[in-house]
């Protein structure tokens, strides 16, 4: 199986460097993070990421301009809401995104 390139985005740096932390320890995942738009769209154009993971703090606008450019480039991007939970949960919203329709 290929690994998974999961983008980590947040605006809180404890909590995103914690989210990356998990996504990486995860078999089949490998995690990039970013802490602002601009970050979070230069790591999307230059990496083939697979689901986006979108942490607490984002504001409205941000999220609507991060989901407008990146379903443009990619229409089949996963992008999902994660505010906590542990890691068991987190595991299972990115499974469960990557593969149930």
């Amino acid at each position: 199986m290929n690994k998974l390139n999961i983008l980590v985005i947040g605006r809180h740096p404890q909590i995103t460097k914690t989210l990356f932390t998990l996504v990486n320890k995860m078999e089949n995942c490998v995690g990039f993070s970013a802490l602002t738009d601009e970050d979070a769209i230069k790591i999307f154009n230059e990496n083939n990421i697979d689901l986006v993971l979108l942490s607490s703090g984002i504001p409205e606008e941000s999220e609507q301009l991060i989901r407008s450019i990146f379903t443009d480039k990619n229409p089949n991007i996963k992008i999902i809401q994660h505010y906590g939970g542990g890691s068991g949960l987190l595991s299972n919203e990115i499974m469960e995104a990557m593969y149930i329709k």
